[in-house]
């Protein structure tokens, strides 16, 4: 098994799933920032508590200071970094209140969302996330951490888009990020990504299985049992 920081430096050569999303073209330089800016954060390149330098972002990036000002800005909004007046723009640092406060609303949307896209979700939207379960399999027996985030990333979206509730949708995609910073931040101290992987999976398998079969109360309970297996895991680190 290859090291986190080998696998998230390698470059993956593997085909991509075509039940995958590809990375998307950003609509604007501001969101190109943001997606560069998403992916040094969660992944612990920017590391928690440290200052983010608008002109080392604008050399790293190739990008000018107003668009890496309006990602940091709509970082600040998703809780990734903290503005601090006359100070500067700094990573948010992981504490355990931070956690346990992440993790309690994450078992409040997730696990509703996952009861409501068993009611809700039409038969393409059931078969879209049993693909994607596939793909994740695919990802970890790969070694393909991109591969993984990105269908990890698609799964929610799909599942909060087959709850049917547009404050869900919204809600979903914008927490997302601060559990996959907690993924990396797991994934780190213990060495591996495909411990957590192979769990992520079983949620995913369940959820499908629940959906499949119509149950939103299997549905819930198994995203809630790996939201509260996270929380476990981080709280042992911490």
């Amino acid at each position: 098994m290859k090291s986190l920081d080998l696998a998230i430096a390698e470059r993956a050569t593997t085909r991509r799933s075509p039940h995958s999303r590809a990375p998307e073209v950003p609509h604007s330089l501001a969101e190109k920032a943001y997606d560069l800016l998403v992916r040094k954060i969660t992944r612990l390149e920017a590391e928690p508590g440290s200052v983010l330098v608008e002109r080392e972002l604008m050399e790293e990036f190739g990008i000018g200071r107003t668009p890496i000002r309006e990602a940091t800005q709509r970082l600040a909004i998703e809780r990734l970094v903290n503005h601090l007046p006359k100070r500067g723009m700094f990573v948010s640092e992981i504490t355990a209140t931070g956690v346990q406060q992440i993790y309690e609303f994450r078992l409040m949307i997730d696990g509703h969302a996952a009861w409501f896209a068993a009611a809700r979700a039409t038969t393409g939207q059931v078969n879209d996330l049993a693909q994607l379960h596939k793909s994740l399999v695919r990802a970890t027996e790969d070694d393909d951490i991109d591969e993984y985030v990105a269908c990890d990333r698609r799964f929610y979206q799909v599942l909060a888009s087959a709850a049917h509730n547009t404050l869900l949708a919204d809600s979903i995609p914008r927490v997302f990020n601060l559990h996959l910073r907690l993924w990396f931040f797991i994934s780190r101290r213990i060495g591996g990504w495909h411990e957590i992987a192979q769990a992520h999976e079983v949620m995913t398998r369940d959820v499908v299985a629940a959906l499949q079969w119509r149950d939103p109360t299997k549905a819930k309970d198994a995203m809630e049992t790996y939201v509260t297996g996270r929380l476990l895991d981080i709280k042992k680190i911490l």
